[in-house]
């Protein structure tokens, strides 16, 4: 027995990098020269898409506090990214342009920077857009055109993103439909007003043309949709451009007009539900909203699944609709950070854990967060929108240059999945190590490579190895921190 002792103790102190007398051998030996990890670490403690290598070490050498792969596999991803609102394309056309070309390669050139690959884009105005509009706000459809503020905002920002990362994917959503569309709630009349009201019946088929028609228009111009939502927030009455919209007209809205509209022009524009708050804004009669709506087989045959936001209630909320309908697909698409809620420390990791990994291990397949630049006056912001909202960076409205961006907690939330994530990538399943504050994700790219999301909460260092048939991965995760890793096939 004291033999075998040794010839243990032996082989720990082989392949240990490090030993300590009161700590157990967790690190297997690398090569001195062989593949690599890549590592990028956002700390409390200052760290900020910190890059560094983890050599990798061989299999067998593994023996503590390991993880492995249980043979499983879930969703594949479609990406991460941000809102092209017109606010940010305000600020970004303030830049000077080589300014603006750089931060733009940063964030979405898969091979000069992060790789961002989805996006979220206003279907005509919104509360951070430069006014409320629509692409048809004088009544009948013949009066449908491209707003001018699009073709002086979106579009030039649109074409430069796309000259870089052709493969981005948009999610579109409106604020509102036509005023001339709209109805007071109960039915009594019309509704002249951005704010509130909802759709008439009587426009469906109208509504419906305007869906197809800023597609193909949006799809001319080089910029394919790879969704829409219907409404955004169906359940707020009170935005600056907003319209309520409860289940029960969204899906008429669907399997009368919308859907059948979509499928006579063959478009491949998929279509999620509800585009809201977990909690359904404690509206008793609009709780589960999605579902009833996927109950009804003529509405959800031509649904792909649906969007949600975390401005009320937890995302636990999608493990109930991923089990009812586990077949239609899930996206987080809309948070915002802000003076009722930031701090860089507290934001960084509540939202990479609620947002990003709660989503993910609910099989979500992607997250966009709200304005993608503000300036340091949290502005241009419409009257009656949010005039406390943050961007994922804040740029200077003195000069407008790339040195003075300061990138907030939810760049670097989007950043670290989309650094390492391809479009694609697939969800794996795991097994082993486990520890208070852990949390992680194991996934494999389109191209092989295997890559990590991992989530620091506790006050100390945690350490796990991640081991493969080939390969050992020895992590070291910093407290307090959030880390992305990629290695090779």
């Amino acid at each position: 027995m004291f033999v075998r002792f040794l010839a243990l103790a032996a082989l720990m102190a082989f392949v240990s990098c490090e030993v300590k007398a009161d700590d157990p051998v967790i690190d297997p030996v690398p090569e001195e020269t062989g593949p690599v990890a890549s590592v990028f670490t956002t700390s409390v403690a200052g760290q900020r898409m910190t890059e560094s290598e983890i050599r990798l070490g061989k299999p067998e050498d593994a023996i503590f506090y390991k993880v492995e792969l249980s043979g499983e596999t879930f969703q594949q991803v479609d990406g991460f990214g941000l809102a092209i609102t017109q606010a940010s394309c305000f600020n970004l056309l303030l830049m000077p342009s080589e300014d603006r070309t750089a931060f733009l390669k940063e964030l979405f050139s898969r091979e000069e920077g992060l790789g961002s690959s989805l996006i979220r884009v206003c279907i005509g105005g919104s509360d951070f857009s430069m006014d409320e509009f629509t692409w048809c706000d004088r009544k009948g459809m013949e009066n449908f055109g491209v707003h001018p503020l699009d073709e002086e905002y979106l579009f030039p920002i649109l074409d430069e993103i796309f000259r870089i990362n052709p493969d981005v994917r948009i999610i579109g959503s409106p604020w509102s439909c036509p005023k001339w569309m709209k109805m007071r709630e109960n039915g009594s009349g019309d509704y002249d007003s951005w704010t509130g009201g909802r759709l008439n019946p009587v426009y469906y088929q109208d509504y419906a043309t305007y869906f197809v028609k800023w597609i193909q228009e949006m799809e001319r111009r080089g910029y394919p949709i790879y969704a829409v939502t219907l409404q955004n927030e169906p359940l707020n009455r009170g935005n600056s451009m907003s319209l309520y919209m409860p289940w029960e007209d969204q899906r008429d809205f669907i399997k009368q007009a919308v859907g059948p509209a979509f499928r006579a022009a063959g478009l491949k524009t998929r279509i999620l539900l509800f585009d809201h708050n977990y909690n359904y804004d404690d509206i008793a009669s609009q709780r589960d909203y999605p579902l009833h709506i996927l109950e009804d087989a003529d509405a959800a045959q031509y649904v792909a699944g649906s969007a949600w936001h975390n401005y009320g209630g937890h995302v636990s909320t999608l493990d109930k609709v991923h089990s009812r309908f586990p077949d239609k697909d899930i996206y987080f698409t809309e948070a915002s950070i802000g003076t009722w809620n930031y701090s860089f420390d507290g934001c960084l990791i509540n939202d990479f854990r609620d947002i990003f990994l709660g989503t993910l291990s609910r099989y979500g397949k992607g997250v966009t967060l709200w304005n993608l630049m503000l300036d340091d006056q949290r502005k241009p912001y419409r009257p009656g929108g949010c005039s406390t909202c943050f961007g994922a960076v804040t740029i200077s409205s003195a000069d407008h240059s790339l040195k003075s961006i300061v990138r907030n907690s939810h760049y670097y939330n989007v950043a670290h999945c989309s650094k390492v994530l391809q479009p694609g990538a697939v969800r794996l399943g795991t097994k082993g190590y486990s520890a208070d504050g852990l949390t992680y994700q194991w996934y494999r790219n389109p191209d092989g490579s295997n890559a990590l999301l991992l989530l620091n909460e506790s006050g100390s260092e945690i350490r796990v190895n991640f081991v493969t048939g080939t390969a050992s991965v020895a992590c070291r995760i910093p407290a307090k921190s959030i880390q992305s890793v990629i290695w090779g096939k």
